[in-house]
């Protein structure tokens, strides 16, 4: 068996306020193997980005790892110094952000932001980083890669400034990928070529990726595995083909309501009624229960854990052998 690139063990991120602590992340778990796309959906507030942010040590104070244990591979991450994780970033592990601007310096070219990456983290002469710089653009497919490699940010349309980011991201030849949002700032047909090209360049370097987005279209056509995130916890996780086709949880089962389909004759989508609580007013049991049409007396007092099903598992009650057909609420 191949050992993860990713480990994320029981991972908690609290949030200390004077009115008291706020869990944002609450005992989160999985694994991504190399080459493997893991999607991680939810809505806003679910909890994706701030596990994200916890696995790249990029926590906003006074956010802080309360618990748990990130390792790449297998060596643990979550506790190093400051220094020792900067080295990792960009090195070990690549990052995609949502707005490309975010990401690149608007006073240096392109070329320029890319050969300082490389050589930060390789031992290449100029001359070959700007070598490879310029074979890292043809490769995330910037057209006369040749001539742009001198531009300026401002030069480039949006999706083409993603492809420069996504090329700074592979620049070092990263184990990991963390991917927030990638596409949301682009217009559909460019986010369809973004998708296509993570895809094709993680399966080409072995790259693992962790693909955050509250889309769900876009974790279809990417992931290989799916986790789904509310309040903070793993609801689902699975295959992608199997939470999209037959999802478990209640609140999987509304989100995959809510997407529209060419062969359906539905004349309404699924609306999942209320919202996502906030972090000072998460419910007793399972957070989704006040928003659940199944919900009974046992989702309201314990909180589940994921109980496996077939291929996938989901932290649903509904699930639990211990759970008798006479509590549900008719």
């Amino acid at each position: 068996m191949t050992d993860p690139v990713l480990s994320v063990r029981n991972l908690r991120v609290e949030f200390p306020t004077r009115r008291g602590t706020l869990t944002a992340v609450d005992d989160v778990s999985f694994d991504i193997m190399p080459g493997e796309v893991l999607g991680v959906v939810g809505e806003s507030g679910a909890g994706k980005s701030m596990t994200g942010n916890a696995v790249i040590g990029l926590l906003e104070p006074p956010g802080r790892i309360a618990g748990g244990e990130i390792l790449l591979q297998g060596q643990r991450i979550d506790h190093l110094p400051y220094e020792a994780m900067r080295r990792i970033r960009g090195k070990r592990i690549g990052m995609v952000f949502q707005d490309p601007l975010t990401s690149l310096d608007p006073l240096y070219r392109v070329g320029e932001q890319l050969v300082e990456t490389i050589l930060t983290h390789s031992k290449m002469s100029e001359t070959q980083a700007r070598a490879r710089a310029l074979e890292l653009l043809n490769e995330v497919g910037i057209p006369a890669a040749k001539a742009r490699i001198d531009a300026y940010p401002h030069q480039f349309s949006g999706g083409m400034r993603q492809r420069v980011v996504l090329a700074l991201a592979l620049a070092a030849r990263p184990e990991l990928v963390i991917a927030d949002e990638p596409t949301t700032a682009l217009d559909v047909s460019v986010q369809a070529q973004i998708i296509a090209l993570i895809k094709r360049l993680c399966a080409q370097y072995g790259v693992a990726v962790m693909l955050i987005t509250h889309d769900m279209g876009v974790i279809a056509e990417t992931a290989d595995r799916v986790a789904v995130m509310y309040a903070g916890r793993i609801a689902e996780i699975g295959p992608v083909r199997n939470v999209v086709k037959s999802p478990y949880h209640p609140y999987t089962q509304g989100l995959m309501g809510a997407i529209p389909k060419l062969d359906s004759e539905a004349d309404r989508l699924t609306q999942i009624p209320g919202a996502m609580p906030r972090l000072n007013a998460i419910p007793r049991g399972c957070a989704f229960n006040p928003r659940c049409a199944h919900v009974f007396d046992r989702c309201r007092a314990e909180r589940p854990e994921l109980i496996p099903l077939e291929r996938s598992a989901a932290a649903c009650w509904l699930y639990d052998k211990a759970s008798q057909p006479a509590e549900t609420a008719s």
